[in-house]
C-alpha cells in the first residue's frame, strides 16, 4: 500500500501534462491553419494545383526515401559484399603461395573469374583519405564490409574515375591494388527508376494542368458575369453555363436571378413613368388654374413657387425611385465635365479648381455618372466659397476626391446623410426646397456602378467626399 500511494503522485502529474498537451492540440492547429492561410495563394487555380502536386511529390518522396533506404541500399550492399569477398580469397591466395612465380597465375585467376584488375605494389604508406563525395553509400558500404571480412589497413577512392573504385590493401610486405568496375560494387542503375517516377509524374502534370484549367475557366467566366452585372455593365453574350454540374446550375441560377432583377427594374420603371405622366399633368392644370385666376400678384407669385417646388420635388423623388438603370454604359469624358464645371463655378461665384491624373475618360453611364457628380459637387457648391475636385486612377478604380471649406458634416452624422429623405439641421442642411434625396442618389448611381461614396474631414476645414467607382 505504501507503494501505491507514492506513485499516486507521479500518476496525477502524467495525466495533468496528457490533459494540457490534449488542449494545447487545438490551439496549435488553429496555428498551423492560420500560417497556412497566410501563404496559401488567392486564385482558385493555383490552390487546385497545389492540391495535385503537393500529394505527388509527398508520395514521391516516400517512395523514393523508401526506395532507398531498403532496396538501394540492400542491393549495393549484397554487391559490395561479393567484391570484398573475392578481394579476401585474393589475399588468402597470395599468402597460401608467397612465390613471385604465382603471382601471375593469381592475377590472371581474378582477371578471368572475378573481373578484378589486380596488382601489387612495393610496401610503401598508403594514401591518406582522400574527400568524401557528398552522397557517400558505396563509400560507406564498401568500407565497413572491407574492416568486417578482411579486417587490414586499407585506402579506397571511388570519384577518381566515375567508372572504376580502386581499393589498396597493406598486407606483410607488399600492396595490394585492385580495381573494380562501380557496377560490381555498386547499384548504379538504380538512377533509371527515379527518372521513370519523375518523368510519368511530369507527364501527369501536364494531363492534368490543362484539365485544372478548363474545370476553372467557366467559374471565371461567372465571376466575370457577376462583377459586370453588379458594375451596371451589359453580360457578355458569350457566357454560357459550362463545366461541373455545381458550377453549371450557379450559372443558370445567376441567369434567373438576373432576369427577375431587370425584370422587376423594368416594371418600377415603367410604372414610374405612368405615375411620373399623370402627376405632370395635375401640376400643368395647377398652373393654367392659376394663370386664369385672379388675385393678388404676389399670391400668385408665391403658389406659382410652390407648384415649382412640388415639381422639383417630384422630379428628385422619381429620379431616386427609378434610377438610371436603363442607361446604356458609355465612354463619359472628365476633361470636358470639369471644364463644364468651371463655368457653373463661375456662375456660383465659387473658387474652384480641378487636377486630372491618368486617362480622363472612364467607362461609366454617363447622364447617371453626371448626376452623380453634380449632386455632391453641386452640395460643396451650395455651402463652400473653395472647392478642390482631384481625379485618378488607383487599381482599376476612379478615385474622385471632393474638398471644400464648408461647415463640414459631424461624423456621427456623415451615415445618416445617404438615408433618403433625411435633413440635417446644422449648417449643412438642404435648402427648402430640398428633398434629402441628393446624396442617397448619388450613393445609389455609384454602387449601381460596383463603386460607392465615403465622406471625411477635408484639409481645407470643411468636408471631403471620396467617390470610387470602377473604371
Amino acid at each position: 500500500m505504501a507503494t501505491t500511494d507514492l506513485e499516486q503522485p507521479d500518476n496525477d502529474g502524467l495525466s495533468a501534462r496528457a490533459t494540457r498537451a490534449l488542449k494545447a492540440v487545438p490551439r496549435i492547429w488553429n496555428r498551423f491553419w492560420r500560417l497556412v492561410s497566410l501563404y496559401m495563394p488567392k486564385r482558385l487555380y493555383a490552390r487546385s494545383l497545389i492540391i495535385v502536386i503537393a500529394p505527388m511529390i509527398l508520395l514521391q518522396s516516400v517512395v523514393a526515401f523508401d526506395f532507398m533506404e531498403r532496396h538501394w541500399a540492400t542491393v549495393t550492399q549484397r554487391l559490395s559484399q561479393a567484391t570484398v569477398r573475392d578481394i579476401a580469397a585474393i589475399i588468402d591466395l597470395i599468402e597460401a603461395y608467397p612465390h613471385d612465380a604465382d603471382y601471375a597465375n593469381i592475377i590472371r585467376i581474378a582477371q578471368d573469374r572475378m573481373q578484378l584488375k589486380v596488382d601489387l605494389l612495393p610496401p610503401d604508406p598508403l594514401p591518406p583519405p582522400g574527400p568524401k563525395p557528398f552522397f557517400s553509400i558505396l563509400d560507406d558500404v564498401l568500407s565497413a564490409e572491407i574492416t568486417r571480412q578482411i579486417n587490414r589497413p586499407f585506402w579506397i577512392d571511388t570519384v577518381g574515375n566515375s567508372n572504376i573504385v580502386e581499393v589498396r590493401v597493406q598486407l606483410e610486405n607488399k600492396v595490394l591494388r585492385v580495381f573494380v568496375r562501380r557496377s560490381q560494387a555498386y547499384a548504379s542503375n538504380t538512377h533509371i527508376f527515379l527518372i521513370w517516377m519523375v518523368g510519368t509524374s511530369l507527364v501527369l502534370l501536364m494531363i492534368a494542368i490543362p484539365f485544372l484549367r478548363n474545370q476553372i475557366r467557366p467559374i471565371l467566366a461567372l465571376a466575370e458575369a457577376a462583377e459586370s452585372f453588379g458594375k451596371g455593365r451589359p453580360m457578355s453574350r458569350d457566357f454560357r453555363p459550362r463545366g461541373a454540374e455545381e458550377v453549371r446550375r450557379a450559372g443558370f441560377a445567376f441567369i434567373q436571378m438576373r432576369e427577375r432583377i431587370e425584370r422587376q427594374i423594368e416594371q418600377r420603371t415603367a410604372m414610374l413613368t405612368g405615375v411620373s405622366h399623370d402627376l405632370r399633368t395635375i401640376l400643368t392644370r395647377f398652373k393654367l388654374q392659376l394663370a386664369l385666376a385672379g388675385g393678388k400678384a404676389e399670391t400668385k407669385a408665391a403658389l406659382d413657387q410652390d407648384i415649382e417646388d412640388m415639381q422639383s420635388m417630384l422630379e428628385g423623388y422619381l429620379a431616386f425611385a427609378r434610377g438610371e438603370a436603363t442607361e446604356d454604359p458609355g465612354r463619359f469624358d472628365l476633361a470636358g465635365y470639369f471644364q463644364k464645371l468651371g463655368e457653373e463655378a463661375a456662375l456660383r461665384k465659387c473658387k474652384l479648381s480641378t487636377t486630372l491624373s491618368g486617362d480622363p475618360t472612364v467607362h461609366v453611364r454617363p447622364n447617371a455618372f453626371t448626376r452623380l457628380l453634380s449632386n455632391v459637387i453641386g452640395n460643396a457648391f451650395r455651402y463652400a466659397k473653395t472647392v478642390e475636385v482631384n481625379a485618378n486612377h488607383s487599381r482599376g478604380f476612379l478615385v474622385v476626391t471632393i474638398d471644400d471649406d464648408g461647415p463640414g458634416i459631424p461624423t456621427d452624422r456623415r451615415d445618416d446623410v445617404f438615408k433618403p429623405f433625411v435633413r440635417l439641421d446644422e449648417a449643412r442642411n438642404l435648402d427648402a426646397s430640398g428633398t434629402g434625396l441628393g446624396l442617397s442618389i448619388a450613393r445609389d448611381i455609384a454602387r449601381s456602378h460596383g463603386g460607392d461614396i465615403a465622406l471625411d474631414d477635408s484639409p481645407m476645414g470643411g468636408l471631403r467626399a471620396v467617390i470610387k467607382v470602377p473604371a
